[in-house]
C-alpha cells in the first residue's frame, strides 16, 4: 500500500522542480557549503601533503648523508661497512649497497634493533634505482617507501629510504577529518537552516492559506462576508514578504467593497422588480377582464375580433411573464419556494404532469417510466409540480413535432432523480453554459412554434437549490437530458404482520 505513496516521494525527490521554495532554498544553501568544504579538504590536503612530503625528503637526504660519510669512513676498501650500523639510523630506515649490480647489506632497522631482510623482489626493485641522487616512491614488500640512491668514491651505489606509512597516515587522518567535521557541519547547518528558513517564510504560508480560504468562498451571488485577512505578523509593510501580504489586504478590502456594493444594487434590482411584478398583476387581471366582458357583451367586427383575441393573448402571456419574475424575486430575496415543506410523492406527480402534457402538445410523444417503490422527497408539491412542467414544457417549445420526450424517476444513493429528455436536434454546445441564465432563448433549430419568455429553466434551477438539489443538461444531437437530484426519503422498511401467538 505504501508503494504508490514511496514511488510519488521519489519521483517528487528527482524533479526539483516541484519542491515547495524552502527546501529549494536550503538545497541551495548545503551545495554551496558543500562545494566550500571540498575546496577547503583540497587546499588543506595540498597544503599538508607538500609540508609533509618537503620534510620526509629533507629527513630522507639527512639520512643518505650520514649512511654516505659512514660507507665512505672505510677509505678505499673493496667493500665498506654495512650502512644501517651508521649513527642516528632511525627505526623503519632502508639502507643497501649496490655492487657491480649485486645488492649487498639490503636490509630495515626495526624499532627494536634488529635487521628485517628484503627479498629477491626488493632487491630487483633497488637495482633498477637511478643513481642520479633523485627521489622516489616504490612500493616494498614491507610498505611504500621514498628512496634515493648515489654513487660511493669505490664505485658502489648507496641506497637509502625511509617509510611512507607516516606520511600517509597523516594524510588520511586529514581526509577522514575534513570528511567527518564537513558531513557534521552541514547536517548541523541543514538543520538550523531549514529552521531558520521556515521561520521567514512562515508569512508566505500564511499568505497562502488565506489566499486558499478565499478561493473557496462562494462570490458568485448573494451577501458576501468577506473578513478573512492576512495576519498582522505577516502583513508589515518593509519587507517583501510583508509588501505582499499587505497589498493582499488592500485588495481584500476592495473586493470586499465591491461585492458589497453589487449585493445591495441588486437587492435594490430584485425589490424593485417584486414590487413592480406584484403592482402589475392588477392592471393586467383587469385587462384580461374588460378584454373577456367586451368580448362577450360587445359586436365587434371580424378584424376588432381579431384584435381583442390578440389583447387577451398577450395579456394571458404578459401575466405569465409577471408571474416568472415574481417567482424568481422571491428566490432571490430567500424567501424560498418551499412554503410548507412536506413529504411529496414524485411518481404520480410525475404521471400526472406528463399526462396534462399530453393533452396540451399532442404532436409529440410523450412516455414516462416510474419506479414500483415510492420515491419521496421533503418539498412543496406546487413548486415541484411547476419544475417538473417547466422541464416538458421546455420540451415542447423547443422541439418540432413528433420528437418523443420521455420523463423518468428513479433512486440513485439516496437521491431521487428526475431526467426529462427528448431525442429532438440538442442544445448549440455555446449555448449550454448560459441554458439556464435568465431570458436566455435557444437558437432557431431548437424553437418551436410557441415563443419563450427565457425564465423557464431559471426558475427551475431556483426551485431546486431552494430544496438543497442540483440540476443540469447534457445535449448531443438527438438527445438532450435535463437531470433534477434531490435529497430523497429513506423508504420506511416493511415488517410482516406479527402472527398471534408468535414472538
Amino acid at each position: 500500500m505504501n508503494a504508490p505513496r514511496t514511488a510519488r516521494r521519489l519521483e517528487k525527490l528527482l524533479h526539483p522542480g516541484t519542491w515547495q521554495l524552502s527546501s529549494r532554498l536550503v538545497a541551495v544553501m548545503l551545495a554551496l557549503l558543500t562545494v566550500i568544504c571540498i575546496l577547503v579538504g583540497l587546499v588543506s590536503y595540498t597544503t599538508l601533503s607538500l609540508t609533509v612530503n618537503n620534510q620526509l625528503d629533507s629527513e630522507l637526504q639527512q639520512a643518505a648523508l650520514r649512511t654516505a660519510t659512514f660507507y665512505q669512513s672505510a677509505g678505499t676498501a673493496a667493500r665498506g661497512p654495512d650502512p644501517l650500523n651508521a649513527r642516528a639510523t632511525s627505526a623503519g630506515q632502508l639502507s643497501a649497497v649496490l655492487s657491480n649490480d649485486v645488492v649487498h647489506y639490503a636490509g630495515i632497522l626495526s624499532s627494536d634493533g634488529t635487521r628485517q631482510q628484503l627479498t629477491l623482489a626488493d632487491a630487483d626493485v633497488l637495482a633498477q634505482l637511478p643513481t642520479d641522487g633523485t627521489l622516489g616512491n616504490r612500493a616494498l614488500s614491507l610498505g611504500d617507501y621514498r628512496l634515493a640512491a648515489s654513487s660511493a668514491p669505490n664505485g658502489d651505489t648507496l641506497i637509502t629510504g625511509l617509510p611512507l606509512a607516516a606520511t600517509e597516515q597523516t594524510l588520511s587522518t586529514l581526509v577522514v577529518s575534513i570528511v567527518l567535521v564537513s558531513l557534521a557541519g552541514l547536517l548541523a547547518l541543514g538543520w538550523a537552516g531549514t529552521a531558520l528558513i521556515r521561520r521567514n517564510m512562515r508569512p508566505l504560508v500564511q499568505l497562502s492559506d488565506t489566499a486558499t480560504r478565499v478561493s473557496t468562498l462562494r462570490l458568485d451571488a448573494g451577501e458576501v462576508a468577506l473578513r478573512t485577512r492576512v495576519p498582522d505578523s505577516a502583513a508589515r509593510p518593509g519587507t517583501e514578504v510583508g509588501n505582499v501580504g499587505n497589498a493582499f489586504n488592500a485588495m481584500l478590502d476592495n473586493v470586499s467593497n465591491a461585492l458589497l456594493a453589487r449585493h445591495r444594487s441588486e437587492s435594490k434590482l430584485r425589490t424593485f422588480v417584486a414590487d413592480a411584478s406584484h403592482e402589475l398583476r392588477t392592471p393586467l387581471t383587469a385587462i384580461r377582464g374588460y378584454a373577456e366582458l367586451l368580448s362577450m357583451t360587445e359586436p365587434l367586427s371580424p378584424d376588432g375580433q381579431t384584435a381583442l383575441d390578440r389583447v387577451q393573448e398577450q395579456s394571458v402571456r404578459m401575466t405569465k411573464l409577471v408571474e416568472d419574475l415574481l417567482t424568481l424575486a422571491r428566490l432571490d430575496e430567500a424567501r424560498a419556494a418551499v412554503v410548507e415543506p412536506g413529504t411529496v410523492n414524485l411518481s404520480p406527480l410525475l404521471m400526472e404532469s406528463v399526462t396534462d402534457m399530453q393533452v396540451a402538445s399532442p404532436d409529440h410523444q410523450w412516455t414516462f417510466a416510474v419506479p414500483e417503490q415510492p420515491v419521496e422527497v421533503s418539498c412543496d408539491a406546487d413548486a415541484m409540480r411547476q419544475v417538473v412542467l417547466n422541464l416538458l414544457s421546455n420540451a415542447a417549445k423547443h422541439t418540432p413535432a413528433g420528437t418523443v420526450v420521455h420523463a423518468s424517476l428513479a433512486l440513485d444513493r439516496g437521491e431521487a432523480v428526475l431526467a426529462v429528455g427528448d431525442n429532438g436536434p440538442g442544445i448549440d454546445p455555446g449555448f449550454l453554459d448560459a441554458v439556464f441564465d435568465r431570458f436566455s432563448r435557444a437558437d432557431e433549430s431548437r424553437t418551436g412554434g410557441t415563443g419563450s419568455t427565457g425564465l423557464g429553466l431559471s426558475i427551475v434551477q431556483g426551485i431546486v437549490h431552494a430544496h438543497h438539489g442540483t440540476v443540469n443538461v447534457s445535449s448531443v444531437p438527438g438527445s438532450t437530458i435535463f437531470t433534477v437530484r434531490l435529497p430523497a426519503i429513506p423508504p420506511t422498511p416493511k415488517h410482516p404482520p406479527r402472527q398471534p401467538g408468535g414472538k
